[in-house]
């Protein structure tokens, strides 16, 4: 549907530090960095699309976040969105949703939302069902 997404920073350095430690549990390794020009890439691959990008803004203007936008992480489980959170937070994210069922959007949306270190609005999804203790996966294979 789209073949990236790019938020701009205001430090590189941190950004770096910032999403490699998120990403690369999330099969998104940073394939790419050039600290010159102040841009780096993630995905599965080089070659792979869709793709994640920051970098300092081209324009030379301070990064700012988008007000209305969220770029949205997808993880293979609940466990995945949890440690996601977690480890953002740890590393000076802003809570702006904690870890759980957004049934509003699906009834197996499970989400937490952040800002980033920049201001950028952050989720990590798992749209799979996963049956909890205090609910039996009954739903057919």
């Amino acid at each position: 549907m789209f073949s990236h997404v790019t938020l701009g920073t205001n430090d590189f350095n941190r950004a770096l530090d910032f999403y490699d430690r998120l990403l690369t549990p999330l099969g998104l390794p940073r394939f790419h960095t050039d600290h010159a020009q102040g841009q780096a890439g993630y995905a599965a691959g080089p070659e792979a699309s869709p793709q994640f990008w920051l970098m300092r803004p081209i324009d030379g203007q301070p990064a700012s976040a988008g007000n209305g936008t969220t770029v949205a992480f997808e993880a293979p489980d609940r466990a995945a969105v949890r440690a996601f959170h977690a480890a953002a937070l740890a590393m000076g994210a802003r809570e702006e949703g904690s870890p759980g069922l957004r049934p509003h959007y699906h009834a197996d949306f499970y989400g937490a939302y952040l800002r980033d270190p920049d201001g950028h609005k952050l989720c990590c999804v798992c749209h799979r069902h996963e049956a909890t203790s205090e609910e039996p996966d009954d739903r057919p294979s």
